[in-house]
């Protein structure tokens, strides 16, 4: 016994943490390697989108492409504040919902 924990029980816990650790890593290889074949499916089979012209983003619609908005609180035309626009953050473009970003549907 060292530290207070008995040998038997750190053996445990460095096997349960070994196990966990190796199945978070399975997990995330294998979401990885399937985003990956689903986007080679889409663009090697896959029509090129017509909404935003294959590229995947395109302008955004909130804020029109200024990045931010004009709001006022209670709707008070004497105080309008510029905000940063809630679609976009400030990026100035947007995802393309056709195709999620990957430019063929």
């Amino acid at each position: 016994m060292q530290n207070g924990v008995s040998h038997p029980l750190r053996m445990v816990a460095s096997v349960a943490a070994s196990f966990l650790g190796g199945v978070f890593a399975v997990g995330f290889l294998s979401s990885s390697v399937s985003e990956r074949y689903t986007s080679f499916k889409k663009k090697k089979y896959g029509r090129l989108c017509r909404s935003c012209k294959a590229v995947g983003y395109y302008a955004c619609k909130t804020c029109k492409g200024c990045g931010t908005i004009n709001w006022s609180p209670l709707y008070d035309p004497i105080f309008i504040n510029p905000c940063v626009c809630p679609t976009c953050d400030g990026f100035k473009v947007q995802r393309c919902l056709n195709c999620l970003g990957y430019g063929s549907a």
